[in-house]
């Protein structure tokens, strides 16, 4: 039973081709329309010969049927040259003329085996009544046809002996049954040579059906075999198929994604330096400070206080970077939960502000809040904090002496809206695409006097999005930026696998 199953998904996998679906389109292309034709071919012709031998017969009945009138055949049936007559059609149709009189009692029969009995049937008494019947019995394969024999009587008018009217007698019926055999044999031959006509032409489809889904698919073959070049490392640039609109769409997008993951490599190759350098240079410092301590005998008071001050300056330092980038790593993990509550945003937002307005009297900044509506939201507060605290701290961090840093607090049926604006050096138009990605930094020489690792950004907006929030970014280089933070007031979580 397993292996019935699997060889089941098997087939439905098979199906999953793209090649093989064409392949089965050409095919029911091919094929559906051969059928059709050949039914309606073979129909046709049945029927057209059917209906030329029924006229045919009816034609000659007619003319028989007018003779047995002539002869009194009716009332004497020995006449020798209507039963040659009979019999000619007979042999020359292969079937059987039964004569009934009015009395629906045989008179003649051709197989001379009925002769003196009675019939009745629905179509011998419509033939009595004048009217002739036709019907093809495709079972048996014969052709049964009802011609009436009419008499034509002349009244005349007895004063002036003149013709006045004619009057129709049907006075008997004549019953005709023809083989149909040699139709039927004409329609097998026909459709034993549609038969092999259609094996040759569905050999042919077969090829042309494989060889064009070979061609069809063959450019997704190419995109196949340069990806995997490019994922081997056997080539690094960009590649190009240019047969398809499709196949130029897929490699559009897989350059854009190859160009990227260069950027973020070369970015991440940059960022290790740099997190190498500064993650040396604080346990350097350190060395050095606890090195001077150890080689001095005696020591001041006041130089051991300054040095330890020093000491723990960098190790303030190294923890920083060590804790953003525990933090990025915690935000890459999609499984995470996030601790949801109920919390008061303004509040979150004016304890952020207590906690980083000395870093920006500092640098002598104002940190300005405004709260617009109080705003409730289902969120995780620590995320929520880091996220928010990141924005804010960048625009201090990247601001200008005597700037400011505003932050907006406001919220709408669905979305709590914070605004972090700063008037600050801003950001050149070619950054704004990149100033999300990890390990980026726009300015590096400052951004090292500064102490940023390009992280905080990063760290940021995985956080947002974990709260199915957004991000965005106005920027003017020179004359500050602004940043608009959506998040859901309600948290809606995603279900696994999607």
């Amino acid at each position: 039973m397993n292996a019935k199953i699997k060889g089941w998904l098997s087939g439905l996998h098979i199906l999953r081709s793209l090649k093989v679906r064409i392949f089965i389109m050409i095919l029911l292309v091919g094929i559906i329309p051969a059928v059709i034709l050949r039914y309606t071919i073979l129909q046709t012709y049945m029927n057209r010969a059917v209906n030329v031998r029924m006229t045919d017969i009816q034609n000659q009945c007619k003319i028989l049927a007018n003779h047995l009138i002539n002869y009194n055949y009716l009332a004497d049936n020995t006449s020798d040259v209507i039963n040659a007559e009979l019999g000619m059609l007979s042999d020359l149709y292969d079937g059987r003329v039964i004569i009934i009189d009015q009395s629906c009692r045989i008179i003649k029969d051709t197989y001379g085996i009925s002769e003196g009995k009675t019939m009745i049937s629905e179509e011998v008494m419509k033939c009595l009544k004048g009217e002739s019947t036709a019907h093809y019995d495709e079972e048996n394969y014969y052709i049964e046809i009802t011609t009436p024999i009419v008499d034509t009587l002349v009244k005349q008018d007895p004063l002036y002996d003149e013709d006045e009217s004619q009057e129709t007698v049907v006075k008997g019926v004549m019953l005709t049954s023809v083989s149909a055999d040699n139709i039927q044999t004409n329609l097998d031959i026909l459709r034993s040579r549609a038969t092999v006509m259609q094996m040759l032409a569905a050999i042919l489809l077969l090829a042309i059906a494989w060889v064009v889904s070979q061609l069809l698919v063959k450019p997704f073959d190419r995109v196949t075999t340069a990806i995997s070049e490019v994922k081997d490392g056997f080539n690094t640039e960009q590649i190009s198929v240019p047969d398809y609109i499709e196949t130029e769409h897929i490699i559009s997008a897989f350059n854009d994604l190859l160009g990227r993951m260069k950027a973020v490599d070369e970015s991440r190759q940059e960022f290790v330096s740099n997190v190498s350098h500064e993650l040396k240079t604080p346990i350097t410092s350190m060395k050095v400070l606890a090195d001077s301590l150890l080689m001095q005998e005696d020591v001041p008071v006041e130089l051991y206080k300054e040095f330890m001050v020093d000491i723990a300056d960098e190790i303030d330092r190294e923890n920083k970077i060590i804790t953003d980038l525990l933090s990025l790593v915690r935000m890459d993990k999609r499984a995470s939960d996030l601790n949801i509550e109920s919390i008061l945003l303004n509040d979150l937002l004016e304890r952020l502000m207590k906690r980083l307005r000395p870093i920006a009297k500092q640098r002598n900044i104002d940190v300005l809040f405004e709260s617009v509506r109080e705003v409730k939201l289902e969120a995780d507060e620590v995320k929520l904090t880091l996220a928010l605290s990141n924005l804010i701290e960048n625009a201090i961090k990247y601001n200008v002496e005597y700037g400011y840093v505003k932050v907006t607090c406001d919220a709408d049926h669905q979305f709590a809206l914070i605004t972090v604006e700063d008037n600050g050096i801003g950001i050149p138009p070619e950054a704004q695409e990149h100033i999300f990605e990890r390990f980026y930094r726009v300015d590096k020489s400052h951004s090292k006097d500064i102490g940023g690792n390009g992280l905080g950004l990063a760290i940021a907006r995985n956080a947002i999005l974990m709260h199915r929030g957004s991000v965005q970014l106005e920027s003017e280089e020179g004359k500050g930026t602004k940043f608009f933070v959506k998040i859901p007031l309600i948290y809606i979580k995603r279900q696994e696998g999607k």
